[in-house]
């Protein structure tokens, strides 16, 4: 049988990798036991803002570093000590205690014997019982020390995990001065509310506080201890002026006095070991030891395989453990395993069932599906239409691809088949799979509104609105709703893919993440970010973004990907060449920019900027009299939603799109559109304000401009809008419309949300849309407007658009009518046809599948398509 297994210490991932011929980060190390969450996220800025540094001498008191332990631990300055780790320490003590013989109550860590031994103490182990917890008996102790002894004692024990009792510990070293205690607190910092030694802390017990494992930086090699003043002279006399390094230093210094992540660490480790722990007791022919410390002491009775073979199985499947056998005490059946990361925890859990069970495990926490994910250094980098790309060449290249977001911030939103609302995005990226949009596909979204936060909207039904602290309370309970939906949508499929939101670099957001590097973990995903170069300064972003990143976070993503570049690719070696050096990541891509791709933009990002506006020519290219081409205007809402019903208009060559956002913008338009909102009420008073309303009566009353209403803007044709309920705002219950339709609105608690059919009567056409409104509308019988007759009539025979009898002006709740080419092209027809102009020649269809191919084809072009899937490991 190998011996690679069999080892003094855990962590020789460098060995097993030779041995194995792989490279380190493939293997999942169980061996180990660090902070599964990495080092403190500022570390790496830390160290490289500090470099210049390393030209001078480090410190060789250690002045900064001792004092933030001094504060720390509530100990005088001048009872610490700090070395190059603990071991180092431990391995100095011995000659200056002046005794020849140690006491090592077993089993524990194997450095105990080996700094004894090398100094030539007579070693006496004391076995603790495993009948008994391996619990420490002080008796048996006190009994043994009826000549002075080193003894030497871990808190909590290593490999065990069990802690001894602080005050019997004072009380047995005060009872014999002339022994001495070392008292290990390698793992101290991962158990809640210990008493640590350092307090109150006899003058013949030497207190060992390593940073090693708490902050996992076991490569910077800092050591600390605590001991009696005279001592640490005598300690320092021996040592070396320069032992501590100078980012050592630094590092230690920050971390001792960075509460949050101690905090935060302990509550993540307690959470992993008790529901680790759990499941591993569950498996047959396994013992699992209780044990207060980031680690668990384990034990096989199986009858095929001891823990040395159990080893060799798991590293078949590149996980290592920690055998014990060199333990004193301990045999061939026992092991010990790291707390990880929940997913490794999960791995090892599942290799672990096959191995005991015989057979692949029944219960798998998280979809295996292979996955990858575009994330941004900022929003409205492209991660949408990358993604898009990504569903629609899987799907090309024979696969069953699936589009996922956690959570999506827009107010464009579409409606699933069975009613459910979900992020515009992720029914376009559903399309480009070949797919039926699924509420699973983007389990939470969010509608900004303006006085009262965000409506949440989750599994694809509304759940109120919320603040942002209140929504930052129910993070919690919806990421196992997020994670179910993922984990189910993932089962039916073969690639996921997945995008985050904003960026991963939003510090203030990231404890509470649920969409970006959080998500990519549960899912496995390789993680690809993406830098928009077209706004300027992509590399600082790209840069700036993996240095904000934690470890883990870094780890996960795989490239790196460069989009909307418009120029000469060669110019951009030297950069690309720099920020795969400066990342250590590669550049999978520049994407160039890519005009009138003819797709919806998710959110209003572009809209605002006017880009939807220049997605058809200019006029003097579209028709050859400068009076044949129609003037559409929209109104530019603060709270638009559902901007994409204009694409099939601006996609229209006859129709020229403009926004409007003042009175002076309003000119005579041909058509002006009062889109959707998300806030009626906030809106209704910002056209006031800007003096549109009067700007939109004195239109009507003068001008022939038809003038269209769609869901909120439908609502805003009328004379009233209440919100009873505060659904939009919490000051005010009603707000006067422009009275054009004589008609009352009231927004209600229950949220209409469908697909509809639907005719348009004046036409006589059939049109298909979807409904996304709290407001129900009611007609008056009479009024100051004019008399209303139904223009939309749905299928169930309910009428859901109005308009005047006497003018061209009338509104409905049916979103996407636009998208309906007879009836398109039947409306601007008529609208020709009042200014004497030709009707359309030929058919301007709106068909997203040419759109969705041309980009696909445009990204495979760009992008190392064969690099992504050899990561994913699908081809």
């Amino acid at each position: 049988m190998n011996n690679m297994n069999i080892q003094a210490h855990g962590g020789n991932i460098w060995r097993l990798s030779r041995e194995l011929n792989c490279r380190p980060e493939s293997i999942l190390d169980f061996s180990a036991s660090m902070n599964p969450f990495g080092p403190p996220e500022w570390l790496s800025a830390l160290i490289r803002d500090n470099m210049a540094s390393l030209t001078h001498y480090p410190d060789p008191d250690c002045h900064d570093l001792l004092q933030a332990a001094s504060r720390r631990h509530t100990i005088p300055v001048e009872e610490l000590i700090a070395d190059n780790g603990t071991a180092e320490i431990l391995f100095r003590l011995p000659p200056l205690l002046g005794l020849n013989r140690a006491v090592v109550p077993g089993p524990a860590y194997g450095d105990y014997h080996g700094a004894c031994e090398t100094h030539g103490l007579e070693i006496e182990h004391m076995p603790l019982n495993q009948d008994n917890g391996f619990n420490l008996d002080w008796e048996e102790l006190q009994n043994r020390l009826h000549e002075p002894a080193l003894v030497l004692l871990g808190q909590p024990n290593n490999p065990t995990g069990r802690t001894v009792c602080p005050e019997t510990l004072r009380r047995v070293a005060r009872a014999h001065p002339r022994s001495w205690f070392i008292v290990d607190e390698a793992f101290a910092d991962f158990v809640p509310d210990l008493d640590r030694m350092t307090r109150d802390r006899p003058d013949n017990v030497i207190v060992l506080l390593s940073l090693t494992k708490f902050y996992s930086i076991p490569g910077l090699r800092i050591g600390l201890a605590a001991m009696n003043a005279q001592l640490v002279l005598r300690y320092m006399a021996m040592c070396p002026a320069w032992s501590v390094n100078t980012l050592a230093q630094l590092a230690g210094t920050a971390c001792l006095a960075d509460f949050e992540f101690q905090q935060l660490s302990r509550e993540r480790n307690n959470a992993q070991r008790t529901e680790l722990a759990q499941t591993l007791a569950r498996l047959p022919d396994l013992r699992v030891y209780p044990s207060a410390a980031n680690f668990l002491l384990c034990r096989t009775t199986h009858s095929r395989f001891n823990a040395l073979q159990l080893a060799e199985k798991l590293l078949a499947q590149r996980i290592t453990i920690r055998t014990c056998s060199n333990f004193s005490g301990l045999d061939e059946r026992y092991f010990r395993v790291a707390v990880r990361l929940p997913e490794e925890n999960q791995r090892l859990c599942d290799a672990l069932s096959e191995i005991f069970l015989g057979n692949r495990p029944s219960r798998i926490s998280k979809s295996p599906t292979p996955a990858l994910m575009f994330q941004g250094t900022g929003s409205d980098a492209g991660k949408s239409l990358l993604a898009a790309a990504l569903c629609r060449i899987l799907r090309q290249d024979g696969f069953s691809p699936a589009p996922f977001k956690a959570q999506n911030m827009a107010l464009n939103s579409g409606v699933t088949p069975d009613g459910g609302e979900i992020g515009r995005a992720q029914m376009l990226q559903a399309q480009a799979c070949g797919l039926e949009a699924d509420r699973r596909m983007n389990p939470v979204l969010l509608k900004p509104n303006s006085e009262t936060g965000s409506q949440v909207i989750v599994l694809g039904r509304p759940q109120g609105n919320m603040s942002v602290s209140d929504y930052i309370r129910a993070k919690e309970k919806l990421r196992s709703v997020v994670h179910e939906a993922y984990d189910g949508l993932a089962a039916e499929h073969d690639v996921m893919v997945l995008e985050g939101a904003g960026s991963p670099a939003e510090i203030n957001l990231k404890r509470h993440d649920l969409v970006n590097m959080t998500m990519a973990r549960h899912a496995g995903a390789a993680v690809y970010l993406v830098g928009d170069i077209d706004r300027g300064g992509v590399f600082a972003a790209l840069s700036g973004t993996m240095d904000t990143l934690e470890g883990w976070e870094r780890e996960m993503v795989r490239g790196l990907v460069i989009n909307k570049f418009r120029g000469q690719r060669s110019l951009l070696d030297p950069a690309l060449e720099w920020i795969t050096r400066r990342t250590g990541r590669p550049m999978v891509g520049v994407v160039p920019y890519l005009a009138d791709l003819g797709l919806p933009e998710e959110d209003s990002v572009g809209f605002k900027q006017g880009r939807l506006f220049h997605s058809s020519p200019p006029r003097t290219e579209k028709r050859a009299l400068e009076d044949a081409v129609l003037d559409v205007a929209c109104l530019d809402l603060p709270h638009i939603s559902n901007f994409t019903d204009l694409d099939p208009l601006a996609a229209e060559p006859s129709v020229s799109l403009r926004l409007v956002r003042t009175a002076n913008d309003l000119g005579n338009p041909d058509l002006l559109i009062l889109p959707g909102t998300k806030n009626v009420m906030a809106d209704m008073a910002f056209l006031r304000e800007r003096g549109l309303v009067a700007a939109i009566l004195d239109l009507t009353a003068s001008a022939p401009t038809q003038l269209i209403g769609i869901c909120g803007g439908f609502q805003m044709l009328g004379e009233v809008i209440h919100d009873p309920h505060g659904l939009e705002s919490s000051t005010t219950q009603s707000v006067t419309g422009l009275g054009l339709l004589s008609m009352t609105t009231s927004l209600e608690s229950s949220k209409t949300l469908c697909r509809t059919a639907a005719v348009h009567l004046p036409s006589g056409l059939e049109v298909a849309g979807y409904e996304i409104h709290h407001g129900r509308s009611a007609v008056r019988e009479s009024g100051h407007a004019a008399e209303l007759v139904p223009i939309i009539r749905n299928a169930d025979g309910q009428n859901i658009g109005y308009g005047r009898r006497d003018g061209p002006i009338w509104g409905s709740y049916l979103h996407g009518i636009f998208d309906n080419t007879s009836f398109r092209h039947w409306l601007l027809n008529n609208m020709l046809a009042v200014k004497g102009a030709d009707p359309l020649c030929g058919v301007q269809g709106w068909d997203l599948e040419p759109a969705l191919d041309r980009l696909a084809d445009h990204v495979r072009q760009h992008l190392d398509i064969d690099q992504i899937y050899k990561t994913l490991r699908v081809r």
